[in-house]
């Protein structure tokens, strides 16, 4: 199982199930008429942040020195291929299967290296992203502290089909604005 993906669906019930507590008791309680509440799509609104663009030029540029670090590994891989082809049946077994052995070992290393590559693009990326989320988390706090909104709900992922303008606004393009 991906657990990446476990984690979506699991965050995807806990909001489903949050949305459906608050718009079911919230309006029980009388104070339906002034429940207000605001959504915005996250992900534009990260992507429009200065912070995020800088993230994403130095993921890119770790990125490129990664591909460029496997591309030469596999010229060098190849190079040590193409020579062994050419010697191979005029070396005695012994070396033949010691250059094979040392071969296959660097092919290994390769692959251990591109997953490993992969995996520290992901970390740096999550790393890098970690402090532009925190900040946009901070400021639709205070907005949504100095507002008087209930509740800021994301919408990205059509995880809100519907919206009554009457209650909720789109502070997508406001906190844009906020956050360049």
């Amino acid at each position: 199982m991906d657990i990446h993906n476990d984690k979506s669906i699991l965050r995807f019930l806990v909001k489903g199930f949050l949305l459906f507590y608050l718009f079911t008791f919230f309006p029980l309680t009388g104070s339906a008429q002034s429940l207000r509440f605001a959504y915005l799509s996250y992900d534009k609104v990260m992507h429009s942040m200065p912070e995020y663009e800088v993230a994403m030029h130095n993921i890119e540029s770790l990125q490129k020195q990664y591909d460029e670090e496997i591309r030469r590994s596999e010229e060098d891989f190849n190079n040590k291929y193409e020579e062994f082809l050419e010697v191979q049946q005029t070396l005695a077994p012994s070396i033949r299967n010691k250059r094979q052995v040392e071969l296959q070992d660097m092919m290994n290393r390769g692959i251990a290296f591109k997953a490993e590559a992969e995996r520290l693009l992901q970390q740096a990326k999550e790393d890098a992203i970690k402090p532009v989320r925190q900040k946009l988390s901070a400021e639709l706090e205070k907005f949504g502290n100095s507002e008087k909104y209930a509740f800021i709900i994301n919408s990205d992922n059509n995880t809100l089909p519907f919206v009554n303008v009457e209650y909720g606004e789109n502070i997508t393009e406001i906190m844009i604005s906020k956050l360049r």
